[in-house]
């Protein structure tokens, strides 16, 4: 009876996976097709997004998410860094699968702060800055552009900020500039400044070179930051917007929340974009 009873089941899970074989073989297919195929953008991390992480927790976390672009905040590499410790926390990042893409956001209030930005990156070996300069300072941002030939991608910081709240804030005042004068745009401030981010990709899309990533709870001043897909954003026009404009740089993600226990919240945020993106 015992012997009867093992032959009918093995005969089931034999006939149960062989009826299933084609739906297996075409899961693989589209499996194997979906990894060959590029991804439209390139995601990346914001450093901000780990400021109370070292460099081997924000390595760690990064790859747990399958993330490997960063742009990288000073403190994790100062900038009166000496080039041997340049060095040292670059080859640390690379040995961790982590490309350091870019630099910033870095705040610039004199010429010398300006100059020690621009010094900084090269050292680096980066060819963008994510970067405040004063109004007062713009001129002589775009000077150090053309001598460096290093790329300026200024922050907009929503409401708060007196000198860029919103992209278009940024944009009048770089847009007669040299053409390595851009945007960093960042679409959570963007939107809490009344600015819709779909629209400022189109608007905008010849001088943006570089994304912060975030949602927010609302289009208004008080809107907070939230998990990507659980705020007002609408992503899909996003996504929209950057195929239209054939967007080539990194799409970082810069998670604002829970900031002290922010993994699970990467992880989510992570996975939404990618979902978007595809």
């Amino acid at each position: 009876m015992s012997s009867r009873r093992n032959f009918i089941q093995t005969s089931a899970i034999a006939l149960s996976a062989s009826s299933l074989l084609p739906f297996a073989g075409a899961a693989n297919t589209m499996r194997n097709k979906l990894m060959m195929k590029k991804e439209f953008l390139q995601t990346g991390m914001a450093g901000y997004s780990f400021v109370n992480y070292n460099i081997d927790q924000t390595i760690a976390m990064m790859n747990r998410v399958g993330i490997s672009n960063l742009s990288v905040k000073d403190f994790h590499l100062p900038l009166n860094s000496s080039q041997e410790t340049i060095d040292e926390v670059l080859a640390k990042f690379k040995s961790g699968g982590i490309q350091v893409y870019t630099v910033g956001v870095i705040y610039m209030k004199t010429e010398a702060e300006v100059d020690r930005a621009f010094d900084y990156a090269k050292r680096v070996g980066v060819n963008l800055i994510i970067g405040v300069p004063g109004y007062d300072l713009l001129q002589y941002t775009e000077k150090k552009v053309k001598e460096y030939n290093i790329r300026m991608a200024i922050h907009n910081h929503g409401p708060e900020d007196k000198l860029y709240p919103a992209p278009k804030d940024v944009y009048d005042r770089i847009s007669k500039m040299d053409k390595r004068m851009g945007l960093c745009l960042d679409i959570g401030h963007a939107f809490r400044a009344g600015a819709k981010p779909e629209k400022a990709v189109t608007d905008y899309a010849a001088r943006i070179f570089d994304l912060h990533i975030k949602d927010v709870t609302a289009p208004k001043a008080d809107g907070k930051a939230i998990e990507l897909g659980r705020g007002a954003i609408d992503f899909v026009a996003l996504i929209q917007a950057l195929r239209k404009i054939q967007y080539k740089s990194v799409c970082s993600i810069e998670f604002e929340k829970d900031m002290k226990d922010a993994l699970p919240g990467i992880a989510e945020s992570a996975g939404y974009l990618k979902g978007v993106m595809s």
